[in-house]
């Protein structure tokens, strides 16, 4: 998969703020109950929040797919907002995980980042096309720097909004640099960095992504998000390599930094809680084999995963004062 497929254009939307606590509730429980709340003048005083962090809030909620810009919308300049379906299930009422509480959470809003269509096209290629495992946040930029040029469709975007979405990735993903004075929020304000997938060792400046086994990510996480990337890029037949699904760009092995092996055990436990989805051995290696249609599928798994059975339908549920209650505050 190419960075033109599996991405949109979009540079430096964030605000310059990475991911919050609360910010994808709060992004999906205002949308539930107000389609137009981001667009008002009054959305700083709904939201409790600055007017560039209304911006960014609705950036990460459309960039993880908690909400969608509704196709009906009568404004096509500004869009009404609408939940999606995987937003209900996560944060609407009777949700998996309303309040965040369970860490396959933090593994499924990382995957659904970097799933297309991805609106974090430098996450994409940080975590697809640039091959260092010890980097400098020059060596990062350089190479996605590069890997634009090859983005023929694109139009270049500004450097400075690169350097922008570089330095957002590391604030969310990497432990802050603690010199100087360094404001509470960027320390302690953000949840994909329990995923510890990016760590800075030293106090050189060199980051470095962790490779191998994750042990917070939960199996049924990993084969929802193959199941999803199987959707997503339409592989056609009921099977799909393990190679391709650990080491293609796009893949959940690229984005969850795991090897083949890694792939293998936690798909292992996976299929054997699983019925419809097993793992077989055909020619040319091991393969991913489902017998059900691979989204209700990768729902019941899910569904199954939380404990919680959800309706798929793609209409937000009666909104209630309690939810946004509930995602009071930055």
């Amino acid at each position: 998969m190419r960075l033109v497929d599996a991405a949109v254009p979009m540079f430096a939307r964030h605000e310059t703020f990475h991911p919050r606590y609360g910010w994808f509730r709060k992004a999906h429980a205002h949308v539930a109950a107000d389609p137009r709340v981001f667009f008002g003048d009054d959305a700083p005083v709904r939201i409790g929040v600055g007017k560039n962090m209304v911006r960014a809030i609705r950036f990460w909620g459309l960039a993880a797919k908690l909400i969608a810009t509704d196709p009906d919308s009568a404004n096509r300049r500004a869009p009404d907002l609408m939940t999606t379906p995987l937003g209900e299930a996560l944060f609407g009422k009777g949700g998996w995980d309303p309040y965040m509480e369970d860490p396959g959470t933090l593994w499924l809003l990382h995957w659904l980042l970097l799933a297309p269509p991805c609106h974090v096209p430098i996450w994409w290629l940080a975590f697809n096309d640039f091959h260092a495992v010890e980097f400098t946040e020059d060596d990062l930029y350089a190479t996605v720097d590069t890997q634009l040029d090859l983005a023929a469709e694109w139009r270049r975007p500004h450097p400075s909004s690169v350097k922008k979405d570089v330095g957002a990735l590391l604030r969310t993903y990497a432990p802050p640099e603690r010199r100087g004075r360094v404001p509470i929020d960027d320390i302690l304000d953000c949840p994909l960095r329990e995923l510890s997938l990016i760590s800075r060792p030293n106090s050189t400046g060199r980051y470095r992504f962790s490779l191998g086994t994750k042990i917070t990510l939960p199996p049924a996480i990993l084969a929802y998000s193959t199941l999803d990337y199987v959707d997503r890029v339409e592989i056609g037949g009921n099977t799909v390599t393990l190679s391709r699904i650990t080491l293609a760009p796009g893949s959940p092995g690229r984005a969850f930094k795991l090897g083949e092996s890694e792939m293998l055990a936690a798909l292992e436990k996976a299929v054997r809680k699983t019925p419809g989805l097993d793992l077989v051995t055909a020619t040319g290696g091991i393969q991913l084999a489902w017998s059900e249609d691979r989204e209700a599928l990768g729902r019941k798994i899910l569904d199954d995963y939380y404990g919680v059975t959800t309706s798929s339908t793609s209409e937000p549920k009666e909104s209630d004062q309690l939810a946004l209650a509930a995602v009071g505050g930055p």
